[in-house]
């Protein structure tokens, strides 16, 4: 059975510089949720790299619903950065690392 997650970057938009502390509580109010309901399996900040400010990893039944959550991060709906997201066919032992 195929296996999949859905890898969201999180890019800096030009206003990024003007992120508040609000702004982050609302960000990770957000997180909490989608943790909760058991939508993320991974999630995190970069550091030095420049332009994306972190990543989330969905674990959600398709891409359809994992950039519907995508739309939803306060950082990118009040305009803050932009998102890709990209399908990730999971490699693991269970599935003999796709071979």
């Amino acid at each position: 059975m195929e296996k999949w997650l859905y890898v969201m970057m999180i890019k800096k938009g030009k206003s990024y510089n003007k992120v508040t502390k609000a702004v982050i509580t609302r960000h990770v109010e957000n997180l909490k949720k989608q943790d909760a309901d058991g939508k993320i399996a991974l999630c995190g900040p970069f550091k030095g790299y420049p332009g994306v400010a972190g990543m989330v990893i969905f674990k959600t039944q398709s891409y359809e619903e994992a950039d519907a959550l995508c739309k939803l991060e306060p950082l990118v709906a009040e305009g803050f950065a932009t998102y890709t997201l990209a399908a990730l066919q999971v490699a693991d032992k269970e599935n003999n690392y796709l071979l």
